[in-house]
């Protein structure tokens, strides 16, 4: 989008100076190669994606910041405390990816945070392990896994109400939710538990972090653009640690 309303000023420049049509031919020359290296990942979905993202983009305005704005009444300290408990509480996916991806010596830390965070920290609501930076190691999963393994990012994806995926990391969480102990809590008992405790995770991570998806939009050219990059760059970190 961001790519096409650029062809188009320059289109209208041109016919408003025909004279430098010549010299600006180079600089739209210079910004279509900028262009393309925007494109992080391929997007041959791109009218679905962004469909996707504009949904999604509705949803936050709408639902979910207005919730978790009345929700911020709940003291910061509780808010971290239970994000702390659901980090701690999905060790096994952090776990096994450090393991299929042959970091043994990761995997080792991951236990003695998930340890120390489980016995010291209250079942993980304080994050003890954070003041030892090897114990606090970056995340692992099977989306990582599969990278490390030498798969392709392949297609990008904006899933309703999940966000942005590679088919990759996509197929990945798949796999990981299976790891994942509040997929059988709610599978032992209905599958509404664990989407309501998934959605009250969503509405505590935001409550902690209102203006940060609104500073990201309001800096970009275009924020479906920026937002998918950011995705890539972001995985390519973790990928990299």
């Amino acid at each position: 989008m961001w790519a096409q309303k650029s062809q188009d000023a320059a289109t209208d420049a041109q016919d408003q100076n025909p004279e430098d049509s010549e010299e600006d031919e180079d600089d739209y020359e210079d910004e279509d190669e900028e262009t393309e290296e925007v494109e992080l990942i391929p997007d041959p979905l791109y009218e679905f994606n962004y469909g996707m993202w504009v949904f999604n983009d509705k949803m936050y305005f709408w639902v979910l910041k207005p919730v978790a704005t009345v929700y911020k009444v709940v003291p910061e300290e509780i808010r971290m405390s239970i994000k702390n408990m659901f980090y701690n509480i999905r060790f096994p996916v952090r776990f096994v990816g450090c393991l299929l991806q042959g970091k043994g010596e990761k995997a080792k830390y991951e236990f003695g945070s998930f340890f120390l965070n489980t016995t010291v920290g209250f079942l993980g609501m304080a994050n003890v392990a954070s003041h030892y930076p090897f114990l606090d190691p970056s995340p692992e999963d099977m989306g990582q896994t599969f990278a490390v393994w030498g798969f392709d990012n392949g297609a990008y994806i904006m899933v309703p109400f999940f966000g942005p995926y590679s088919f990759r990391d996509g197929f990945g969480k798949l796999i990981d939710t299976f790891l994942d102990p509040i997929w059988w809590i709610g599978r032992n008992q209905d599958i509404w538990v664990t989407l309501a405790i998934r959605a009250y995770e969503a509405v505590n991570d935001t409550s902690l972090r209102i203006g940060d998806y609104e500073a990201l939009k309001e800096a970009a050219l275009d924020p479906y653009v920026a937002i998918r990059n950011a995705y890539v760059q972001n995985r390519n970190k973790l990928i990299a640690e």
